[in-house]
């Protein structure tokens, strides 16, 4: 993936299984958000292939309203509507894009608040709410949708360190209950305990991926090793 002569992922080869729970670090600029934008197509790859579920995702003639359904995504800015309720937010796409009833976006809209803690706010706008509780309901937003797959775009940066552990509870829940996620963050911490695999980026490559508990207490390659001195110091 470049941007004219800046070439921003080179050569991607990574596999993620149903139910796994993977984590992306790596410093800033080494191409972590645009992977994962590459995986839905808000960003168009310049070369090759990426596959879902089976589906090629990069294929021309893609429905991405479709695709969009099965990839849910969460970024570091909510993106909620402040003229919208919480219920309101969640059921805009339920309605646009899957054509669902009000009463079945209702009732969908309201099983997704009440996944990730947020039924007693359902009428609430954005500017009543938390910036954790902003994520929830991007996050709501996302599952109601059902995805097969969820990513997660640097989750918990805009966020207050109070309120990072309620979205970080409910990306615990969700791994539990087996949903297959892709996520960017600085949560090490999380990573440790949560992860499946831990993949280390830098200048748009995989410098390194393994289990949690060997890649961050005996990381093979000399740049990871530096990496992790420098953000758990």
């Amino acid at each position: 993936m470049s941007y004219g002569m800046l070439e921003v992922l080179k050569g991607i080869d990574l596999s993620v299984a149903q139910r796994e729970l993977v984590f992306i670090i790596g410093p800033s600029g080494s191409g972590k958000s645009t992977l994962l934008r590459c995986c839905n197509r808000l960003e168009d790859p310049n070369a090759g292939t990426i596959i879902v579920d089976g589906d090629e995702v990069t294929a021309r003639r893609v429905d991405l309203n479709k695709l969009r359904q099965r990839i849910g995504m969460v970024f570091q800015q909510f993106n909620l509507y402040p003229h919208l309720t919480a219920r309101a937010n969640v059921t805009l796409a339920l309605r646009k894009v899957r054509g669902l009833s009000r009463r079945d976006a209702d009732e969908t809209a309201d099983a997704a608040l009440d996944r990730v803690g947020l039924i007693d706010k359902a009428q609430s706008y954005p500017a009543e709410l938390s910036g954790g509780q902003q994520q929830r309901v991007a996050i709501a937003r996302a599952l109601a949708l059902e995805p097969k797959i969820m990513l997660f775009d640097e989750p918990t940066s805009a966020l207050d360190p109070e309120l990072v552990g309620d979205v970080l509870t409910v990306m615990r829940e969700l791994k539990d209950a087996g949903m297959t996620m892709l996520v960017v963050s600085h949560e090490m911490r999380f990573a440790r305990s949560a992860a499946d695999r831990v993949i280390f980026m830098d200048k748009g490559v995989i410098v390194e991926e393994g289990p949690p508990t060997r890649l961050f207490k005996r990381p093979k390659q000399k740049r990871t090793r530096d990496f992790l001195r420098q953000v758990e110091h």
